[in-house]
């Protein structure tokens, strides 16, 4: 057994999402959002390079040493597959280990909303799943490729770094490619894909101007695109997306971008008010000629008003989805108020001695743990 399992299996055992290995520090654990250690004693230099260097093997190894980063998968049993960072930093060797489930959720599952099955039944366009690292969203994406493979008879390409979720092939055609083994880059796995017969694309990380360029285009020509941003809301997401571009180009990324966009859907994680795990939370925007004209115009900062007043076609607004998180008391205050977008409005349901303030460096108090509508209540009293 690769001595690395031993720190692998209790993340496995103990419900948790991430191993930290660090040289000169304990290996530590993510469960629920909250990082702790493991043990006590610190890796010394020895035990992170053998830990580490045994599970990649000594080419893969080499180029680590040489470049200071490494991404691939690990599977550690059937049952426990990896993404794995190696990467160097100021006190020596170290790694991330984050847990891919090797059973896909489905969309029910995952708590999504029914509506985001809808991006699954279009057959071409982009549609952007987006959130900071850590927040699902390749369950998600991942979870929505499924639908479609039952549902659906398509070709699917993934370009993926790396692959993390493994699909078999159901009613759909599964080619899934990893960066840097299968294709030198996203761009070149795009690129290709157009050669591919491929009905819909998967970029893992849409990350550079050529990557979105060319998601852009293969959008324009009638593939169905999947891509992912580190952004928190429809309006950044849409900002970042034509941001990329040099000023000369941004008019036209705009006018490509307002025609091939269907949907934006960006998604949190919540600690919920139990303690028992994390949930999701989603903000979608679903395309609309008034959402291609403030693209075109690029007056984002109307999306909010169009998200808001489109809850009938199946949009959410970020704020309004914790807002109900909070009442039904699925989160906690606090959690609620750190998350939101606009703070005054959830900055009523904190305890007194936290109005103002939000806590924003410490964990939650004690009393935080009662229900949301213990605080309404409270306020309503007070007032």
């Amino acid at each position: 057994m690769p001595y690395i399992d031993q720190f692998l299996s209790v993340i496995v055992e103990q419900g948790g999402s991430d191993l930290h290995i660090g040289e000169g520090q304990p290996p530590k654990m993510r469960r629920h959002g909250d990082v702790r250690p493991i043990r006590n004693e610190a890796v010394t230099r020895a035990e992170a390079a053998g830990m580490l260097s045994e599970i990649c093997g000594a080419q893969s190894w080499e180029l680590f040493e040489e470049r200071g980063d490494l991404d691939f998968a690990y599977e550690m049993d059937e049952r426990s597959r990896f993404r794995c960072n190696f990467l160097k930093q100021t006190n020596g060797y170290g790694a991330v280990f984050r847990l891919i489930p090797t059973k896909i959720a489905t969309l029910d599952q995952l708590g999504i909303p029914p509506v985001v099955k809808r991006f699954g039944h279009l057959r071409g366009g982009l549609v952007l799943v987006t959130g900071p690292t850590g927040s699902g969203k390749s369950t998600t994406l991942a979870a929505l490729i499924d639908y479609i493979n039952e549902n659906f008879s398509r070709h699917i390409v993934t370009i993926e770094e790396p692959i993390e979720f493994v699909h078999g092939n159901k009613r759909s055609i599964i080619t899934q490619r990893e960066v840097p083994v299968d294709c030198v880059s996203f761009p070149d796995g795009l690129k290709a894909a157009l050669r591919e017969d491929a009905d819909i694309v998967l970029v893992g990380e849409m990350r550079d101007l050529e990557t979105i360029a060319l998601a852009l285009t293969a959008a324009e020509t009638g593939l169905l695109v999947f891509g992912t941003l580190h952004t928190n809301n429809a309006r950044k997401t849409i900002d970042r997306m034509v941001d990329v571009f040099p000023t000369n180009k941004q008019a036209q990324a705009r006018t490509m971008l307002a025609n091939s966009l269907r949907g934006v859907l960006a998604q949190l994680l919540l600690k919920k008010a139990d303690g028992s795990g994390r949930l999701a939370v989603n903000e979608i925007l679903i395309a609309s000629p008034a959402v291609s004209a403030i693209i075109r115009e690029g007056a984002t900062q109307k999306l909010q008003d169009v998200i808001v007043a489109g809850k009938g076609q199946g949009m959410q607004f970020m704020d309004d989805a914790i807002y109900s998180l909070l009442q039904n008391g699925s989160v906690a205050p606090h959690e609620a108020f750190m998350k939101a977008i606009d703070k005054s409005r959830f900055r009523q349901f904190l305890p007194p001695d936290e109005e103002g303030l939000g806590n924003s460096a410490g964990a939650a108090p004690e009393d935080m743990k009662r229900a949301p509508g213990d605080f309404v209540k409270a306020k309503e009293r007070r007032r």
